[in-house]
């Protein structure tokens, strides 16, 4: 078991959801917490309502710039939580460039952004813990998912890229793949979302996997098996199985 008490973490993505639970969690674990978003208000409210230690500071990781300066602001750091990102779900008959684009440029860009920041901090100071938030639509392509699971994916292989490099070091990646959880993202879905978990629940589960050192994981575990399973599949039994024809 991992020990929390007076590690300095910087989450990312704390406004609301899964980050609002997940910054209970790890507040309450004894670290020493700075949260970002763009909304100062909320942030402000977050502070206010965590038992322990902590700080925000605003960011926008669209912007390279503010990326840096939220950097230099938040100082020194033992671990990183990145959990921003954005989603739409969009089918590639009803392409949408602009929120695919932002899909890209929020989930995987505006990770390496931060990284950039991060990452040659760790290598300097030989320590470090990054934390990636991925989802079960990494493992393969999805119906009705364009942008969404690819930069997830794209995500995915930046956590291996880096925990492949840093094997050896006392720099330690992880990157922790949920289901569906039911925020004001999955609200946008007309289907039907099995084995969703509320945002405490998911919080709760989120810091065990972080607190467990394994490299890759994710939750639930049975539904998220359906997609592990997946990427064994070949071709022709998976596109039938997971995509109508034609949308």
């Amino acid at each position: 078991m991992r020990d929390w008490n007076g590690k300095r973490y910087w989450l990312i993505g704390a406004s609301e959801g899964l980050g609002r639970s997940l910054a209970h969690q790890m507040s309450r674990a004894g670290v020493d917490l700075i949260v970002s978003a763009r909304s100062e208000e909320r942030l402000q409210e977050l502070v206010a309502e965590l038992p322990g230690r902590a700080s925000y500071v605003p960011i926008d990781i669209a912007d390279r710039d503010n990326v840096r300066a939220a950097a230099e602001e938040v100082g020194e750091i033992d671990g990183i939580v990145f959990l921003a990102g954005v989603y739409w779900p969009i089918a590639a008959t009803g392409w949408d460039a602009d929120k695919v684009e932002a899909m890209f440029d929020i989930n995987l860009t505006g990770a390496v952004r931060v990284l950039g920041q991060v990452v040659p901090r760790f290598v300097e100071k030989g320590a470090g813990h990054i934390v990636l938030t991925g989802s079960l639509s990494a493992y393969r392509g999805l119906p009705g998912a364009i942008g969404y699971s690819a930069s997830k994916a794209g995500l995915f292989s930046l956590a291996e890229s880096l925990h492949g490099d840093l094997r050896g070091t006392q720099i330690e990646t992880q990157i922790i793949n949920p289901g569906f959880i039911r925020t004001r993202l999955t609200d946008k879905n007309d289907f039907e979302m099995p084995a969703i978990l509320e945002p405490e629940e998911a919080g709760r589960v989120f810091f065990e996997k972080m607190s467990s050192g394994r490299f890759a994981t994710h939750f639930p575990w049975g539904f998220g098996m359906i997609f592990r399973i997946s990427q064994l599949m070949p071709d022709w039994l998976y596109f039938p199985l997971f995509f109508r024809r034609g949308g």
